[in-house]
């Protein structure tokens, strides 16, 4: 399910139309269904879709996940890098969402799934994310592990859970990054008190984060970066860049403002490493930068 919290700072609008203009995707047909069934708490209690809000109050939605049989497989081309019995690897195209989830039922990485083998996925994380051992964002192009039974999902998410496996990115960020400067951003990230649908470093109710990263190449604007996640939270480099002054390019959520010559963040998941969970032996797949990261790269150069 997704969650969604926010805080009224306008008195008077009702409920269901706070909630369609400020979820994305969210028609006012829905948001009125959502609060009639209880999914919409307001300061901690159930209310109806006409409720007429009041500043200051905090509204937490609850958004539940489709269920299996809305999973559609659908016939999106694939480009696998590892395949095996247990498991493989998808390197994922910048703009596709992963699974489905509310205001993204179709075109996800898992319908696409579904279509070339969905009676061959794990089952762990239930229905709706058939084989999905991690996730990246939407608009980060690369790698990314897929299971096909819940012994390698077992497996794998272990490997996950104790930073065994290798994830290296490539991004471009804002600003001249020093070359002799620090290495590692260790800082704990939770969610924001001030918008919940944003992460970011704080001490409260957060989780140990830490990103290394060296410079590729130094450019008058920005900096390409390679990147090692030594753990693995939500928006981790997208909020560490942010936290240390040098956002990602094109990030729309922790940037500075979008380059012209990008749609998207300027975000590859290059290099995925792991310990195969039944043969023992090391994998790595390594996939080349994108068309868009190149472009890009050859666009400031002269900036």
């Amino acid at each position: 399910m997704s969650e969604f919290f926010f805080s009224v700072a306008e008195s008077g609008g009702r409920l269901d139309k706070f909630l369609s203009e400020n979820v994305p995707g969210l028609t006012r047909t829905a948001a009125a269904r959502l609060a009639e069934n209880g999914g919409c708490a307001v300061n901690g209690v159930a209310a109806a879709k006409n409720y007429k809000l009041k500043i200051g109050d905090e509204i937490a939605l609850t958004v539940p996940e489709p269920e299996s049989a809305d999973i559609v497989p659908e016939d999106i081309p694939l480009d696998i890098r590892y395949e095996d019995g247990d498991l493989l690897i998808v390197n994922k195209p910048r703009g596709m969402v992963v699974h489905p989830s509310h205001g993204h039922y179709s075109g996800t990485l898992v319908n696409a799934l579904m279509r070339y083998g969905g009676e061959n996925l794990s089952g762990i994380n239930g229905a709706v994310r058939p084989g999905i051992v991690h996730r990246i964002d939407k608009d980060t192009s690369g790698l990314l592990l897929v299971a096909k039974n819940d012994f390698a999902h077992n497996a794998l998410a272990g490997q996950l859970k104790a930073h065994t496996v290798t994830r290296e990115y490539e991004a471009v960020v804002h600003g001249v990054v020093r070359r002799d400067g620090r290495r590692e951003v260790n800082a704990p990230i939770g969610r924001s008190v001030f918008d919940r649908k944003k992460m970011c470093v704080t001490d409260k109710n957060s989780r140990e984060a830490v990103t290394r990263y060296g410079v590729v190449a130094a450019y008058a604007r920005y900096t390409r970066l390679r990147l090692v996640l030594e753990t693995g939270r939500t928006h981790q480099i997208r909020v560490h860049m942010a936290y240390i002054g040098h956002p990602v390019a094109g990030d729309a959520v922790y940037g500075n403002g979008k380059p012209k010559w990008l749609n998207g963040q300027c975000l590859h998941a290059g290099k995925l490493g792991f310990v195969h969970p039944r043969s023992g032996e090391y994998i790595e797949v390594v996939s080349e930068l994108p068309d868009y990261f190149i472009k890009f790269l050859d666009q400031i150069k002269d900036v």
